[in-house]
């Protein structure tokens, strides 16, 4: 691997942080590690990060041998790990597990994202317990702008798609939510049921799939980690 920028020093700790301790770096890797591989959705999973930065870390990583370049058979140009960004897998994933852990909820709390938490949501969702047929479930959280109140999930044949706008479909359940709320659930630090009881969750439409949110809305791969701090 290449090395850029630098501490000057030759311990591993020190080489490895000069690839993968830029800002937004290891974000990129959690997407990449999650199964994205256009710059689009990439994209969707950082949305604070500016394109032309998406665009220079992707080259770092690829310089540095952690990433490659594939083009699909659409000609679209793809981003996938090699093997040495797969090794990282359980770096990132352990990052994770040690920030469910040991960052207070109050903390985590304050960084709402209604798009990283819909796109989150959308690939975790689990379409079992949904009906056998294509469910629209619509999220709704009247605090925000309105230009980024809503948001669909709509689950077909075993995948599920997110729109940011009406995608036309008759909506089978309506969830009327705070954003910290709906994040509190995702992240495991509260409960559909909890919240539903605190006012903090509303439901308008098909009742069984209300009634079964808890367990297709997937969680967080975190959710279930023990915290040690409150």
């Amino acid at each position: 691997m290449e090395t850029h920028g630098g501490y000057g020093q030759f311990c591993p700790v020190s080489m490895a942080s000069e690839i993968l301790c830029s800002r937004w770096t290891t974000l990129i890797l959690r997407e990449l590690l999650c199964g994205t591989t256009r710059f689009n959705d990439l994209r969707r999973g950082v949305p604070r990060m500016s394109p032309a930065l998406l665009s220079k870390r992707l080259k770092e990583l690829e310089r540095a041998g952690v990433i490659k370049t594939i083009p699909n058979a659409g000609g679209v140009l793809e981003y996938h790990l090699s093997a040495a960004g797969e090794d990282l897998r359980p770096v990132i994933v352990g990052i994770g597990f040690w920030g469910q852990r040991w960052v207070e909820s109050k903390v985590s709390l304050k960084n709402l994202d209604p798009s990283l938490l819909m796109w989150d949501m959308r690939r975790h969702l689990n379409p079992k317990p949904l009906p056998q047929r294509r469910c629209t479930i619509q999220f709704l959280y009247p605090e925000l702008p309105q230009a980024r109140q809503n948001f669909w999930l709509v689950v077909e044949d075993g995948s599920v798609d997110l729109c940011g706008f009406d995608p036309g479909y008759d909506i089978d359940l309506l969830i009327t939510s705070s954003l910290k709320s709906m994040t509190a659930i995702w992240m495991g630090l509260s409960m559909v049921r909890r919240e539903v009881d605190a006012g903090n969750l509303e439901f308008d439409g098909d009742p069984a799939i209300a009634a079964s949110m808890q367990q297709w809305l997937g969680l967080s791969p975190f959710a279930q980690e023990p915290r040690r701090v409150s």
